[in-house]
């Protein structure tokens, strides 16, 4: 095994551990929390040495990164999630590679998503990107919709075809009335969860959490956490 493949395995089970123990204060069983790698910065050598350690589900943030690692990794078993910020002129790329894109945030992302997704003839899973920071104009810092929108757009997702409304996502915010308050957050997109799955039982997905903050959001609920620097390490400032 080589020192990468070491150190990569040691971050894993430390993240298994805390996933684990997470879920067992909160009664919850294992099985009910996916963990998602970010692998965003990485190669794709790093890719494929997590999944032969066992890992199915990664993310990235930029098209410019992902779409060349999906394509290197292609021929492993992963499912492939968008987690960053999607500009409409990126839409096709990441259709190509992505299962789920989990920061759809406005209308004409999801008629793009849907029109591509339909020329390309896959279903994308869309989970609707929560800004509890949202300011007067309804956005966040790092984008996302404001509560009281998610029901419009959850519906728009739910009504185009290729598209498939998995549920929810958000940031722990570092601005407004949840900044520093990670396990209220997480409580507040459960929340908005349980009304979600009112009109579409099947969005039961809530992505919540990284590396600093998982236990905060798998206390909450959350099916799915997003872990990047955990397992793959803090990588050098350059320069």
């Amino acid at each position: 095994m080589t020192d990468r493949k070491h150190e990569l395995a040691a971050n894993l089970a430390k993240v298994e551990e805390r996933i684990a123990a997470a879920c067992a204060a909160a009664g919850r069983k294992r099985e009910e929390v996916t963990l998602i790698v970010v692998t965003k910065t990485y190669p794709a050598s790093d890719v494929r040495i997590l999944s032969e350690l066992g890992v199915r589900h990664v993310a990235e943030n930029r098209d410019q990164d992902a779409a060349p690692k999906a394509a290197a990794s292609s021929d492993l078993p992963l499912a492939w999630h968008f987690v960053g910020q999607l500009q409409t002129n990126k839409v096709r790329s990441v259709v190509g590679y992505a299962d789920v894109v989990q920061s759809v945030d406005r209308a004409r992302l999801v008629t793009a998503l849907s029109k591509e997704a339909v020329r390309a003839g896959r279903e994308l899973g869309c989970l609707i990107q929560v800004a509890l920071d949202a300011g007067a104009d309804g956005r966040g810092e790092r984008g996302g919709v404001a509560p009281e929108a998610v029901e419009e757009l959850a519906g728009l997702v739910a009504g185009s075809p290729g598209l498939r409304l998995g549920g929810l996502m958000t940031v722990a915010p570092l601005t407004g009335e949840y900044a520093g308050r990670q396990q209220a957050a997480f409580g507040r997109l459960m929340d908005l969860s349980t009304d979600l799955r009112r009109a579409h039982p099947a969005a039961n997905m809530v992505s919540a959490g990284m590396s600093a903050d998982l236990e905060e959001a798998v206390t909450a609920g959350a099916t799915h956490v997003r872990v990047g620097t955990a397992v793959l390490g803090v990588r050098p400032r350059l320069g």
